[in-house]
């Protein structure tokens, strides 16, 4: 028979348990990491990106949630995350800058807010990075060198190249195309018929080529600063029958490898967005937890041909 003092003594235990679930809940829910995120533009290599990071967050013993924005390459707009992802006092900020070239502000908010920051993908156009500020990503020069070397050697050192460039106001455009020019320099009978912007897009890239194919131009090779603009190249050759010119893109995406098994492109770079965005939220932890870190954390890249496709081709 149950005295209305038991009654009393078990209801009092289960208010000591249900507070204590309560305050461990509470303190699980402050042990996480809040990681604020803003990309210049959700396309297909962002996405990868993006996922990545998500699934990385899940692995952080102490747990990280992400906050996900798209500025859809508005600078303004992006600054405004910042501000919003500093007035909810987040522990890192990881930014995929929509202008390399118009980044002092958000560095310049961040680190005033004593919010470490981390550039992740392309890197803005200044020399050093102030403490608590670090760019993860790719060399993209050497990337750009890497590409056209390949391309070079299978076009025999001459013929006609077009050059599908990403959105200009991006950083990695100029330094990719700058690697593909260095490497021209040295092949006088390459001659580049075609530069224009396709902003790192598949349909503009195929609407380019289709274009330069209607006017008339002779093209021998096109060189694209990203997989899209190649596939989009590739696809607009295709269907005007001339599957003998080369098309080389960067960013080893699964598209980009899938293209390269396709026989669509003849080469791309393999810029892994799945360790570059594993490497950014590593990065951001460390930092978080006021780690000595600062400058750039390279993320190794590699030549993708139908020689080696397989081997790299991620399930």
């Amino acid at each position: 028979m149950h005295t209305a003092s038991s009654f009393r003594a078990s209801a009092r235990r289960r208010a000591v348990l249900l507070a204590a679930a309560l305050f461990f809940a509470s303190s699980a829910a402050l042990a996480d990491l809040r990681i604020g995120v803003t990309v210049g533009q959700f396309d297909h290599y962002i996405a990868y990106l993006v996922r990545a990071m998500q699934e990385r967050a899940k692995t952080v013993p102490e747990g990280a949630t992400l906050q996900v924005e798209d500025s859809a390459g508005d600078l303004i707009r992006q600054l405004g995350h910042v501000e919003n992802f500093i007035a909810q006092k987040v522990d890192v900020i990881v930014v995929n800058p929509a202008d390399t070239a118009a980044t002092d502000k958000i560095t310049e908010r961040a680190t005033q807010a004593g919010i470490p920051l981390v550039y992740l993908n392309s890197r803005p156009e200044v020399k050093d990075f102030p403490e608590g500020v670090a760019f993860v990503g790719t060399d993209e020069s050497r990337i750009g060198q890497m590409q056209m070397e390949y391309l070079a050697e299978k076009m025999g050192g001459t013929g006609n190249l077009a050059i599908l460039l990403g959105r200009l106001a991006h950083d990695d455009t100029r330094k990719r195309t700058d690697g593909v020019k260095a490497v021209l320099a040295k092949y006088p009978q390459i001659r580049v018929l075609e530069e224009q912007s396709g902003d790192w897009q598949r349909e503009k890239g195929m609407d380019l080529t289709n274009n330069w194919l209607l006017s008339g131009r002779e093209i021998d090779a096109v060189v694209a600063n990203n997989d899209e603009m190649g596939i989009g190249a590739a696809m607009a050759l295709r269907q005007a029958g001339r599957e003998d010119v080369l098309v080389g893109g960067i960013d080893g995406t699964p598209d980009g490898l899938a293209a390269i098994a396709r026989g669509q492109l003849a080469v791309t770079l393999l810029r892994d967005p799945v360790a570059m965005g594993e490497k950014a939220v590593d990065v951001a932890v460390r930092l978080a937890h006021r780690e000595a870190l600062h400058g750039d954390v390279w993320i190794p890249v590699q030549l993708v041909t139908p020689d080696n496709y397989a081997q790299l081709q991620r399930k």
